[in-house]
């Protein structure tokens, strides 16, 4: 697939749709400067409007509608995605989403049924309603849409004048870091970061393919997909991605950091990747220019709730 056309592409598209984030430095968060994307300044809270938006527009929605399967954060985006469209749509969420992001969901209008279980769970119940009300399923992590749309994020960190020589990145379903590989096709390092918990990329690369895991920890209502996409692990493959695990005392750790530092309020998942770094899990070359993608602001529970 030519990724960087389907990007750029994707780039035009959501043009208006999504928020152009800001970035800073930030000289608080480690012994030296480190560059960040705020992101959870994003639409709901996350990166996915990206995928959402992207999706919905290059596609003629039947009249059924969209359908999407998520942990709270995809879901949100989509249904977020689909009220501005004029598009009517049924989200999926399993218990463990939490009362946050189910409000959220709740507060777009779309029709919403929180599954018992897992995201596992809620995505068998969102292909039932595919096949049974003709809509159209919205993949949270593992589609050629949603990859896209993702990856218009690092497309304009770097329009906004990124410099790092490396770039770290939390790993849930491979949605984020899979289109910001394909758009970054080599040019410089990426880190995939995620929990200990839900490492469902180091298991794919341990087992020679995506299979499917047990996922815990204080991350798991937004990274916590039992199974990583094909498109990432392809993608991760193709780049010998270094893929680094982190412990919850680490997560927790590194969003206290942000709050204190910059007031920067973040959930667990926002602060996955930043935590390799403040951890030491991982350690760059004296000389080495580090950044950090923030990606999830859905606290719970809503402190201003």
């Amino acid at each position: 697939m030519d990724w960087q056309s389907a990007i750029e592409a994707a780039a035009g598209r959501i043009s208006g749709h999504v928020v152009r984030t800001p970035v800073m430095e930030s000289a608080a968060l480690w012994e030296r400067p480190v560059a960040l994307k705020l992101e959870q300044m994003q639409h709901t809270g996350s990166f996915k409007a990206r995928g959402a938006f992207n999706t919905l527009l290059a596609a003629e929605v039947p009249e059924g509608g969209v359908v999407a399967a998520s942990g709270g954060n995809h879901g949100a985006a989509v249904a977020f995605a689909a009220a501005r469209l004029g598009i009517p749509a049924q989200i999926f969420v399993p218990e463990i989403a939490g009362p946050s992001k189910i409000a959220l969901i709740k507060r777009t209008g779309a029709g919403l049924t929180v599954v018992p279980g897992e995201y596992a769970d809620a995505m068998a119940m969102a292909q039932r309603w595919e096949t049974e009300r003709g809509a159209m399923q919205v993949h949270a992590y593992d589609a050629p849409g949603t990859v896209a749309g993702q990856g218009t994020c690092l497309r304009e960190w770097e329009e906004q004048g990124l410099e790092a020589d490396t770039v770290l990145i939390a790993v849930g379903g491979g949605g984020l870091i899979g289109g910001s590989l394909a758009w970054n096709d080599g040019r410089r390092k990426i880190v995939a970061v995620e929990p200990i918990g839900c490492n469902t990329l180091a298991s794919a690369l341990k087992n020679g393919g995506p299979v499917d895991i047990g996922v815990s920890g204080v991350a798991a209502n937004a990274l916590g997909a039992r199974r990583i996409g094909s498109i990432c692990h392809d993608l991760v493959r193709r780049d010998g991605t270094p893929v680094l695990e982190v412990p919850d005392g680490a997560i927790l750790a590194a969003q206290t950091a942000l709050w204190q530092a910059h007031r920067i309020l973040v959930e667990p998942a926002g602060a996955c990747a930043l935590a390799a770094l403040r951890w030491g899990i991982y350690q760059p070359e004296p000389d080495e220019r580090v950044a950090v993608l923030v990606c999830g602001g859905n606290v719970a529970p809503d402190p201003l709730a």
